[in-house]
């Protein structure tokens, strides 16, 4: 199996999953991104990026159970995988590389 390249989008959804737990699932996921990020994102394209990042062996989904509140539909959890794991270190390790790469910059001045 050939390395897997996440894009942006892909590489938020995961390390949200990886941040929420057991508590992630999609309306968890845009609320978490809203709240930590002050960034807005659509719930049909979470959701379309978690069964990507799925389909690519990074993370697992399975269903919870019904409840009365959600007029008795259930919500489908994702965890992520050793495999998630693995790529969210090596994408840490290469931004931190770039980042002692950069030259000293005075951000306030840009």
């Amino acid at each position: 199996m050939g390395k897997k390249y996440l894009g942006e989008f892909e590489e938020l959804m995961l390390t949200m999953v990886a941040i929420l737990g057991e508590e992630a699932y999609g309306n968890a996921i845009v609320e978490a991104v809203k709240e930590q990020l002050d960034r807005k994102v659509n719930l049909s394209a979470v959701h379309i990026t978690l069964y990507r990042l799925e389909d690519k062996g990074l993370v697992r989904s399975a269903m919870g159970g019904a409840t009365a509140s959600r007029g008795g539909r259930r919500k489908r959890y994702f965890q992520i995988t050793n495999a998630g794991k693995s790529q969210l270190r090596e994408l840490q390790e290469q931004r931190m590389k770039l980042w002692e790469l950069l030259p000293n910059l005075k951000f306030g001045s840009l």
